[in-house]
């Protein structure tokens, strides 16, 4: 910007013969191009000799925080956090125009009436992520310094902020890793950064803890119930994924029922749920072998795909099958249960999961689906393929079961952290 007094991260109208434009100015690397960040989340670039007037309606501030004293309340419970990263701990620099991790101080300005609801007394950071950059070894981070907080006879529930893209496989994981639950674990996360007047994050917050301060020990999604910022559902992290690319609601709870719905106001307990106990110490289970791999059945889709893990060294694969659990059976050059029999006496565990959102696998019912169970898959009825992967890497994480086919199927079909609905009904769509 050679003429116009504009600095990186000022709030501009810029008009021009065309249009006018407001947004954030940001850094340019052409002095005769003004770099705007427009409401819309688009950047464009308009030449300065093509501007016709521009007005300031905002300058510039300095991202720095200061230092945030949280206040104490002994009449309050004392809840623990643990933050991840994701766009719940992320905002725009107005400079760069790109996302930056934000200060823990920012997510409490954000929702300061977590002040009434709970003492947050300790704050941890094993590592700030992305989600799609998170992997096992990640989970096992968040399980161990949980533990260590939930051991803590001062700390009355926990609280973890996470990112959405794979934040269910993480609530299933740190499901079947804390053994022996003994206090509330809210999951919790945003769509739309702090930084935004539509976050999501200020209700998720709040309500998160609200389930952190409850009476319910078991690890829950917290997030919107629907568009509307009003409520919040505690979802069961075994039965929950991730279902729309944007929207607030994105978790959706599958072939099970919410175990809460969470307001400002109150907190609605909508099924039977394993009881706080402070007595109890969780023991950390965080065993996990990463060599598995996750399979979509698809139309024409050759089983040297299965050759290709075996033959990588992975030990366990998840099929999600069709229908009531089918894969190619009579195609005379695509027949994939030679494959999997042969995989499976090598000491490859293979299950078997519903490629459909809703209803449980049942290989009786027609003649393909009981050839494919004689090849010794562990058919997993109603379970999430995601929280089978998760599930399948934790068992055979355990030498002892991975050593032993029984051990890891019976293992495999033990309901372990609710991975299954016992009562799901006929229709597939509910308890």
């Amino acid at each position: 910007m050679k003429t116009l007094n504009l600095k990186p991260g000022d709030y501009v109208s810029v008009k021009s013969k065309e249009k006018t434009w407001q947004g954030n100015v940001l850094e340019s690397h052409d002095p005769e191009i003004v770099l705007l960040k427009l409401d819309s989340g688009y950047n464009i670039g308009i030449r300065e000799n093509s501007i016709l007037s521009a007005e300031v309606k905002k300058e510039s501030e300095d991202v720095t925080k200061e230092s945030l004293k949280l206040p104490r309340n002994k009449e309050l419970p004392n809840v623990a956090m643990i933050i991840t990263g994701g766009t719940i701990s992320s905002r725009l620099d107005p400079k760069s125009g790109a996302v930056k991790w934000t200060s823990v101080e920012d997510l409490f300005k954000i929702a300061p009436e977590l002040s009434k609801i709970c003492n947050i007394t300790q704050i941890k950071k094993p590592f700030m992520k992305g989600t799609e950059d998170m992997s096992f070894k990640d989970w096992k981070k968040i399980a161990d310094t949980a533990t260590k907080l939930l051991n803590d006879p001062k700390i009355d529930g926990l609280i973890i902020t996470h990112g959405t893209d794979i934040l269910h496989y993480t609530a299933a994981a740190i499901s079947f890793f804390l053994k022996n639950l003994n206090k509330p674990v809210a999951v919790t996360y945003s769509q739309r950064s702090i930084d935004r007047g539509s976050t999501d994050a200020h209700l998720n917050l709040i309500c998160a803890a609200k389930y952190a301060t409850s009476e319910v020990a078991e690890v829950a999604i917290i997030g919107h119930k629907d568009l509307n910022d009003k409520v919040c559902v505690a979802l069961p992290a075994t039965k929950t994924k991730k279902s729309h690319t944007s929207r607030r609601d994105t978790f959706q709870v599958i072939n099970d029922t919410p175990i809460a719905e969470i307001s400002k106001e109150n907190l609605k307990i909508l099924k039977e749920f394993k009881v706080k106990d402070v007595n109890k110490k969780v023991e950390l289970d965080a065993k996990s072998f990463e060599k598995v791999a996750l399979v979509k059945f698809i139309p024409g889709m050759s089983p040297a795909v299965l050759e290709f893990y075996a033959k990588s060294g992975y030990k366990g694969i998840v099929i999600e099958a069709t229908g009531l659990g089918h894969v190619a059976t009579n195609a005379s050059d695509n027949n994939w249960l030679p494959t999997i029999k042969k995989l499976i006496k090598k000491g490859v565990t293979i299950c078997v999961a519903p490629q459909t959102a809703n209803g449980r696998l049942n290989l009786n019912v027609y003649s393909n689906g009981r050839k494919l169970k004689d090849t010794g898959v562990i058919v997993l009825g109603d379970m999430l393929p995601e929280t089978a992967l998760v599930k399948l890497s934790w068992a055979l994480g355990h030498p002892s079961w991975a050593r032993d086919k029984e051990k890891i199927r019976d293992k495999m079909l033990e309901n372990v952290a609710g991975e299954f609905n016992e009562k799901l009904g006929v229709d597939g769509f509910g308890c």
